[in-house]
Protein backbone atom coordinates (compact mmCIF):
# COMPACT_ATOMS: atom_id res chain seq x y z
CA UNK A 1 0.00 0.00 0.00
CA UNK A 2 3.01 2.66 0.75
CA UNK A 3 4.51 2.37 -2.39
CA UNK A 4 1.64 2.62 -4.72
CA UNK A 5 0.55 5.59 -2.70
CA UNK A 6 4.11 6.88 -3.19
CA UNK A 7 4.11 6.59 -6.80
CA UNK A 8 0.75 8.97 -6.55
CA UNK A 9 1.98 11.61 -4.91
CA UNK A 10 5.08 11.58 -6.55
CA UNK A 11 3.40 11.84 -9.92
CA UNK A 12 1.54 15.09 -8.68
CA UNK A 13 4.44 16.76 -7.89
CA UNK A 14 6.45 15.88 -11.00
CA UNK A 15 3.64 17.26 -13.03
CA UNK A 16 3.38 20.41 -11.37
CA UNK A 17 7.24 20.58 -10.87
CA UNK A 18 9.62 18.85 -13.00
CA UNK A 19 8.95 19.82 -16.46
CA UNK A 20 10.64 18.27 -19.17
CA UNK A 21 13.83 15.88 -19.22
CA UNK A 22 13.77 16.57 -15.47
CA UNK A 23 10.48 14.90 -15.10
CA UNK A 24 11.08 11.99 -17.19
CA UNK A 25 13.98 10.88 -15.28
CA UNK A 26 12.27 11.19 -11.82
CA UNK A 27 9.16 9.83 -12.92
CA UNK A 28 11.22 6.99 -14.12
CA UNK A 29 12.53 6.38 -11.14
CA UNK A 30 9.00 6.87 -9.09
CA UNK A 31 7.96 4.12 -11.66
CA UNK A 32 10.72 1.87 -11.48
CA UNK A 33 11.70 2.52 -15.37
CA UNK A 34 15.30 1.99 -16.77
CA UNK A 35 17.23 4.97 -16.39
CA UNK A 36 18.38 4.71 -19.87
CA UNK A 37 15.22 5.14 -21.55
CA UNK A 38 14.55 8.26 -20.11
CA UNK A 39 17.65 10.04 -18.65
CA UNK A 40 19.20 12.68 -20.17
CA UNK A 41 22.67 11.52 -22.58
CA UNK A 42 25.29 11.20 -20.62
CA UNK A 43 28.16 14.19 -21.18
CA UNK A 44 30.83 13.52 -23.39
CA UNK A 45 33.70 12.97 -22.66
CA UNK A 46 33.74 12.69 -19.21
CA UNK A 47 37.23 10.37 -18.08
CA UNK A 48 39.64 9.98 -20.23
CA UNK A 49 39.47 9.22 -24.34
CA UNK A 50 42.43 6.77 -25.09
CA UNK A 51 44.10 7.57 -29.32
CA UNK A 52 45.42 3.86 -30.39
CA UNK A 53 48.50 4.57 -32.59
CA UNK A 54 48.74 1.07 -34.46
CA UNK A 55 52.44 1.31 -34.72
CA UNK A 56 55.55 1.37 -32.51
CA UNK A 57 56.75 4.91 -31.40
CA UNK A 58 59.32 6.50 -34.03
CA UNK A 59 57.00 5.44 -37.01
CA UNK A 60 55.32 7.83 -39.68
CA UNK A 61 51.73 6.34 -37.75
CA UNK A 62 53.29 7.33 -34.34
CA UNK A 63 54.70 11.01 -35.37
CA UNK A 64 51.01 12.35 -37.47
CA UNK A 65 49.05 10.76 -34.44
CA UNK A 66 51.30 12.67 -31.61
CA UNK A 67 51.27 15.85 -33.87
CA UNK A 68 46.92 15.40 -33.87
CA UNK A 69 47.09 14.54 -30.45
CA UNK A 70 49.19 17.12 -28.76
CA UNK A 71 46.71 19.64 -30.21
CA UNK A 72 43.60 17.94 -29.47
CA UNK A 73 44.15 16.90 -26.12
CA UNK A 74 43.08 20.12 -24.90
CA UNK A 75 39.99 19.55 -26.13
CA UNK A 76 39.34 16.43 -24.74
CA UNK A 77 40.44 17.28 -21.32
CA UNK A 78 42.46 14.29 -20.86
CA UNK A 79 44.05 12.38 -24.11
CA UNK A 80 46.14 8.71 -23.66
CA UNK A 81 48.22 7.44 -26.38
CA UNK A 82 48.38 3.71 -26.75
CA UNK A 83 51.24 2.38 -29.48
CA UNK A 84 50.65 -1.00 -30.39
CA UNK A 85 52.22 -2.10 -33.73
CA UNK A 86 52.18 -4.81 -35.62
CA UNK A 87 51.28 -6.05 -39.02
CA UNK A 88 51.47 -2.49 -40.31
CA UNK A 89 48.72 -1.39 -38.62
CA UNK A 90 46.61 -4.52 -38.44
CA UNK A 91 47.18 -5.79 -34.45
CA UNK A 92 46.25 -2.35 -33.22
CA UNK A 93 43.04 -1.85 -35.53
CA UNK A 94 41.69 -4.96 -34.69
CA UNK A 95 41.87 -3.68 -31.21
CA UNK A 96 39.50 -1.28 -32.07
CA UNK A 97 37.46 -2.17 -34.05
CA UNK A 98 36.38 -4.88 -31.04
CA UNK A 99 36.11 -1.98 -28.41
CA UNK A 100 33.18 -0.43 -26.80
CA UNK A 101 31.31 2.34 -29.79
CA UNK A 102 31.24 4.35 -26.80
CA UNK A 103 33.57 7.47 -28.06
CA UNK A 104 36.60 6.71 -25.61
CA UNK A 105 38.42 4.29 -28.16
CA UNK A 106 39.77 6.31 -31.16
CA UNK A 107 41.99 4.88 -33.97
CA UNK A 108 44.59 7.00 -36.20
CA UNK A 109 43.98 5.30 -38.59
CA UNK A 110 45.49 5.24 -42.56
CA UNK A 111 45.81 3.70 -46.00
CA UNK A 112 47.68 1.01 -44.11
CA UNK A 113 45.08 -0.11 -41.52
CA UNK A 114 41.76 0.75 -43.72
CA UNK A 115 42.51 -0.02 -47.04
CA UNK A 116 45.95 -2.35 -47.49
CA UNK A 117 46.39 -4.66 -44.92
CA UNK A 118 42.70 -6.06 -44.71
CA UNK A 119 42.88 -6.73 -48.22
CA UNK A 120 45.79 -8.80 -47.89
CA UNK A 121 44.67 -10.94 -45.33
CA UNK A 122 42.39 -14.31 -46.41
CA UNK A 123 40.59 -13.69 -43.08
CA UNK A 124 40.67 -10.42 -41.46
CA UNK A 125 39.15 -9.73 -38.35
CA UNK A 126 37.73 -6.64 -39.16
CA UNK A 127 36.01 -5.32 -42.47
CA UNK A 128 36.95 -1.58 -42.78
CA UNK A 129 33.86 -0.34 -44.15
CA UNK A 130 31.53 -2.45 -42.11
CA UNK A 131 33.16 -2.55 -38.50
CA UNK A 132 34.18 1.33 -38.16
CA UNK A 133 32.70 4.81 -38.38
CA UNK A 134 34.68 7.71 -39.77
CA UNK A 135 35.38 10.66 -37.87
CA UNK A 136 37.20 12.64 -40.51
CA UNK A 137 40.73 12.70 -42.08
CA UNK A 138 43.66 15.75 -41.45
CA UNK A 139 46.79 14.77 -43.18
CA UNK A 140 48.38 12.33 -45.92
CA UNK A 141 51.69 11.84 -46.54
CA UNK A 142 53.21 10.99 -49.82
CA UNK A 143 55.32 8.25 -51.77
CA UNK A 144 58.08 8.75 -54.17
CA UNK A 145 60.88 7.78 -56.08
CA UNK A 146 64.51 8.16 -54.92
CA UNK A 147 67.43 6.11 -56.11
CA UNK A 148 70.80 5.97 -55.97
CA UNK A 149 73.15 8.69 -57.81
CA UNK A 150 74.23 5.81 -59.77
CA UNK A 151 71.70 5.17 -61.53
CA UNK A 152 71.54 7.44 -64.85
CA UNK A 153 68.14 8.84 -65.02
CA UNK A 154 66.89 12.32 -64.20
CA UNK A 155 62.96 11.62 -64.38
CA UNK A 156 60.60 9.00 -64.25
CA UNK A 157 60.97 8.55 -68.39
CA UNK A 158 64.28 8.32 -68.25
CA UNK A 159 63.68 5.50 -65.40
CA UNK A 160 60.82 3.33 -67.60
CA UNK A 161 63.35 3.34 -70.32
CA UNK A 162 66.42 2.56 -68.41
CA UNK A 163 64.79 -0.29 -66.37
CA UNK A 164 63.18 -1.59 -69.91
CA UNK A 165 67.10 -1.83 -71.50
CA UNK A 166 68.80 -3.32 -68.00
CA UNK A 167 65.54 -6.31 -67.17
CA UNK A 168 66.59 -7.84 -63.97
CA UNK A 169 69.41 -4.70 -63.14
CA UNK A 170 66.83 -2.88 -61.00
CA UNK A 171 66.09 -3.48 -56.78
CA UNK A 172 63.56 -1.17 -55.14
CA UNK A 173 63.04 -0.91 -51.46
CA UNK A 174 59.91 -0.44 -49.80
CA UNK A 175 58.78 -0.68 -45.86
CA UNK A 176 57.42 -3.94 -46.50
CA UNK A 177 55.37 -6.56 -47.75
CA UNK A 178 51.82 -4.86 -48.39
CA UNK A 179 52.32 -1.70 -47.25
CA UNK A 180 52.21 1.93 -49.32
CA UNK A 181 55.81 1.79 -50.08
CA UNK A 182 55.27 -1.19 -51.83
CA UNK A 183 52.16 -0.40 -53.51
CA UNK A 184 54.16 2.32 -54.71
CA UNK A 185 56.84 0.41 -56.49
CA UNK A 186 54.49 -1.97 -57.74
CA UNK A 187 52.07 0.97 -59.32
CA UNK A 188 55.67 2.04 -61.13
CA UNK A 189 56.63 -1.13 -61.80
CA UNK A 190 52.85 -2.19 -63.24
CA UNK A 191 52.37 1.12 -65.19
CA UNK A 192 55.82 1.05 -66.76
CA UNK A 193 54.51 -2.03 -68.70
CA UNK A 194 55.27 -5.09 -66.02
CA UNK A 195 59.46 -3.98 -65.61
CA UNK A 196 61.69 -6.45 -64.05
CA UNK A 197 62.31 -4.60 -61.32
CA UNK A 198 63.14 -6.39 -57.87
CA UNK A 199 61.37 -6.01 -54.69
CA UNK A 200 63.65 -5.65 -51.44
CA UNK A 201 61.24 -5.73 -48.24
CA UNK A 202 62.56 -4.06 -44.79
CA UNK A 203 61.10 -3.73 -42.07
CA UNK A 204 60.80 -0.25 -41.67
CA UNK A 205 62.94 2.71 -43.51
CA UNK A 206 66.18 3.17 -41.79
CA UNK A 207 67.57 0.41 -43.37
CA UNK A 208 66.62 0.62 -47.17
CA UNK A 209 67.68 4.60 -46.65
CA UNK A 210 71.21 2.97 -45.60
CA UNK A 211 71.49 0.38 -48.09
CA UNK A 212 70.03 3.18 -50.63
CA UNK A 213 72.84 5.37 -49.95
CA UNK A 214 75.70 2.90 -49.63
CA UNK A 215 74.41 1.63 -52.98
CA UNK A 216 72.92 -1.84 -52.05
CA UNK A 217 69.38 -1.19 -53.93
CA UNK A 218 69.13 1.08 -56.51
CA UNK A 219 65.98 2.42 -55.51
CA UNK A 220 63.86 2.92 -52.66
CA UNK A 221 59.71 4.22 -52.68
CA UNK A 222 59.39 6.14 -49.34
CA UNK A 223 56.66 8.26 -47.94
CA UNK A 224 58.55 11.44 -48.75
CA UNK A 225 60.31 12.96 -45.14
CA UNK A 226 63.00 16.09 -44.62
CA UNK A 227 65.07 13.15 -44.02
CA UNK A 228 64.60 11.96 -47.63
CA UNK A 229 64.27 15.64 -48.76
CA UNK A 230 68.01 16.36 -47.37
CA UNK A 231 69.60 13.21 -48.95
CA UNK A 232 68.30 14.41 -52.28
CA UNK A 233 69.45 17.92 -51.91
CA UNK A 234 72.67 17.09 -50.58
CA UNK A 235 73.28 14.73 -53.78
CA UNK A 236 73.09 11.40 -51.72
CA UNK A 237 70.14 10.43 -53.97
CA UNK A 238 67.91 11.86 -56.29
CA UNK A 239 64.53 12.45 -55.38
CA UNK A 240 62.95 12.14 -58.76
CA UNK A 241 58.75 12.57 -58.03
CA UNK A 242 56.36 12.85 -55.50
CA UNK A 243 53.40 10.38 -55.91
CA UNK A 244 50.65 13.05 -55.74
CA UNK A 245 48.06 15.16 -56.94
CA UNK A 246 50.71 18.58 -56.66
CA UNK A 247 53.92 19.25 -55.63
CA UNK A 248 54.91 18.72 -51.92
CA UNK A 249 54.87 22.47 -49.59
CA UNK A 250 57.82 21.44 -47.84
CA UNK A 251 59.99 20.26 -51.20
CA UNK A 252 57.91 22.84 -54.36
CA UNK A 253 61.11 21.67 -56.94
CA UNK A 254 60.32 18.17 -56.77
CA UNK A 255 58.09 17.27 -59.69
CA UNK A 256 55.13 15.29 -59.31
CA UNK A 257 55.12 11.92 -61.28
CA UNK A 258 52.51 13.84 -63.93
CA UNK A 259 55.07 16.17 -64.56
CA UNK A 260 58.00 13.67 -64.31
CA UNK A 261 56.39 11.12 -67.36
CA UNK A 262 54.38 8.67 -65.55
CA UNK A 263 50.66 10.39 -65.41
CA UNK A 264 48.10 8.18 -62.97
CA UNK A 265 50.63 7.14 -60.38
CA UNK A 266 49.47 8.79 -57.39
CA UNK A 267 50.09 7.08 -54.13
CA UNK A 268 49.62 8.99 -51.00
CA UNK A 269 48.94 7.63 -47.53
CA UNK A 270 45.93 9.22 -45.56
CA UNK A 271 45.45 9.34 -42.03
CA UNK A 272 42.50 9.93 -40.46
CA UNK A 273 40.47 9.35 -37.31
CA UNK A 274 38.24 6.13 -36.32
CA UNK A 275 35.92 4.75 -34.41
CA UNK A 276 34.01 1.33 -33.80
CA UNK A 277 30.92 1.06 -35.87
CA UNK A 278 27.88 2.45 -34.15
CA UNK A 279 29.44 5.00 -31.74
CA UNK A 280 26.26 7.05 -31.10
CA UNK A 281 26.04 10.26 -33.82
CA UNK A 282 26.30 12.77 -31.40
CA UNK A 283 29.40 11.42 -30.32
CA UNK A 284 30.75 11.78 -33.75
CA UNK A 285 29.85 14.81 -33.98
CA UNK A 286 31.14 15.92 -31.17
CA UNK A 287 34.50 14.21 -32.09
CA UNK A 288 34.57 15.79 -35.71
CA UNK A 289 34.16 19.61 -34.20
CA UNK A 290 37.31 18.55 -32.49
CA UNK A 291 39.02 17.41 -35.48
CA UNK A 292 37.92 20.87 -37.67
CA UNK A 293 39.17 22.56 -35.15
CA UNK A 294 42.99 20.75 -35.09
CA UNK A 295 42.88 19.97 -38.72
CA UNK A 296 42.09 23.80 -39.85
CA UNK A 297 44.69 25.51 -37.41
CA UNK A 298 47.31 27.17 -38.99
CA UNK A 299 50.04 26.34 -36.78
CA UNK A 300 49.11 22.56 -36.89
CA UNK A 301 49.10 22.86 -40.63
CA UNK A 302 52.67 24.33 -40.43
CA UNK A 303 53.86 21.63 -38.14
CA UNK A 304 52.53 19.17 -40.59
CA UNK A 305 54.03 20.36 -43.40
CA UNK A 306 57.31 20.96 -41.38
CA UNK A 307 57.32 17.76 -41.26
CA UNK A 308 56.64 16.53 -44.64
CA UNK A 309 52.96 15.71 -44.62
CA UNK A 310 50.22 17.36 -46.34
CA UNK A 311 47.37 19.02 -44.51
CA UNK A 312 43.65 17.62 -45.15
CA UNK A 313 41.53 20.49 -43.77
CA UNK A 314 38.34 20.24 -43.90
CA UNK A 315 37.26 16.17 -44.37
CA UNK A 316 34.67 15.61 -41.84
CA UNK A 317 32.69 11.89 -42.15
CA UNK A 318 30.82 11.93 -45.03
CA UNK A 319 33.59 13.15 -47.00
CA UNK A 320 36.06 10.85 -45.33
CA UNK A 321 34.23 7.87 -46.04
CA UNK A 322 33.64 8.47 -49.22
CA UNK A 323 37.56 8.95 -49.73
CA UNK A 324 37.84 5.79 -47.94
CA UNK A 325 35.88 3.78 -49.39
CA UNK A 326 37.24 5.37 -53.40
CA UNK A 327 40.67 3.59 -52.30
CA UNK A 328 39.39 0.62 -51.14
CA UNK A 329 37.75 0.29 -54.76
CA UNK A 330 40.68 1.58 -56.44
CA UNK A 331 43.79 -0.50 -54.26
CA UNK A 332 41.78 -3.91 -54.20
CA UNK A 333 42.67 -4.64 -57.50
CA UNK A 334 46.21 -3.64 -57.35
CA UNK A 335 46.62 -5.43 -54.32
CA UNK A 336 45.16 -8.84 -56.09
CA UNK A 337 47.19 -8.97 -58.25
CA UNK A 338 50.60 -8.15 -56.97
CA UNK A 339 49.13 -11.18 -54.35
CA UNK A 340 49.22 -13.32 -57.84
CA UNK A 341 52.37 -12.30 -59.53
CA UNK A 342 53.61 -13.15 -55.76
CA UNK A 343 52.42 -16.52 -55.34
Amino acid sequence: MVWPMFQRVTRRVLARRAPGLVFGALLGLALGLPCVTVCAQERYPTRPVHLMIPSIPGGVHDVVGRLWAERARTLFGSLVIDNHGGAGGYVGAVDVAQAKADGYTLLLGSTSTQVLVPAQIANPRYDPARDFDTVGLFATSLTSILVHPSVPVRNLTELVAYAKANPGKLTYGSTGMGSVTHMAGESFRRLAGGVDIRHVPYKGVGQGIADLVSGEISMLTPNVTPQMIELHRSGRARLLAVLGPARLKAAPDIPTAAEAGMPGLVVPMFFGIFVPAGTPAAVIAHLDVINQKVSTDEGFQRTLVAGGFEPMPGAGPERARRFVLDEIARWTPVIKATSARMD
